[in-house]
């Protein structure tokens, strides 16, 4: 999955505006605008263009993740999302997705207030479990954490986090964050490298066994 961050604001957006405003939902393209441009829990504040927003729903359109849902008589293009359908996802679990990707990387407390809006967790546990489904499934991961840091954080994975935003794109304040596909990456070299290791022990077992046969024939 490499939705980009106009694609990833789109849909934080509508996934969150549908679980707090469901009476203004689904949204005219206006409405989305102002949504993904608004000041608050949104990192970092962005200021995309009509175009880019419209340029974003098609490809979401594409992936299977948006549609128009304009009825008879409606004087404006109204848009939802489809990606608790398309994924299989529960009300838990796309409201973590959309904060993550309206606001980064968070940790769990971070998660569990912010989603206060969407979903309500009932314990840090709860939010941790449901990152533990998300994760088992790659939508998120746990990122290594950095100097001084004392609380894991957690990235969902829908999207390139390449394209995360450089010092000079973030509000002021906003620490810039490392490249969290380059984090992701790394804790899969650290699997592989565990897995390789157990191979090479099972390989040398079996050379050990191997050696002493011969020796004892």
């Amino acid at each position: 999955m490499d939705a980009d961050l106009a694609e990833l604001r789109v849909l934080g957006c509508l996934i969150e505006k549908q679980r707090t405003t469901p009476d203004a939902y689904p949204l005219s393209l206006n409405a989305l605008r102002a949504a993904c441009n608004q000041a608050t829990n949104r990192e970092p504040v962005a200021s995309y263009d009509e175009p880019t927003i419209r340029e974003a729903l098609a490809r979401l359109s594409r992936r299977g993740w948006v549609r128009l849902a304009s009825g008879p008589g409606s004087r404006a293009a109204k848009y939802r999302h489809l990606l608790a359908e398309a994924l299989d996802l529960s009300a838990a679990q796309i409201s973590l997705l959309a904060v993550l990707m309206l606001r980064g990387p968070q940790t769990l407390g971070e998660l569990k207030g912010r989603s206060e809006r969407l979903h309500r967790f009932e314990s840090l546990g709860e939010v941790e479990r449901t990152l533990g489904d998300l994760a088992a499934r790659e939508l998120i991961a746990r990122l290594p954490r950095r100097p001084g840091q004392k609380e894991d954080r957690y990235a969902q994975l829908l999207g390139d986090p390449s394209n995360t935003p450089t010092a000079s794109a973030l509000e002021p304040g906003f620490p810039d964050e490392p490249s969290v596909r380059t984090a992701v990456r790394e804790n899969g070299l650290e699997t592989r490298v565990v897995r390789l290791e157990q191979e090479m022990s099972s390989l040398r077992a079996a050379l050990e066994s191997l050696r002493r046969g011969r020796e004892g024939a």
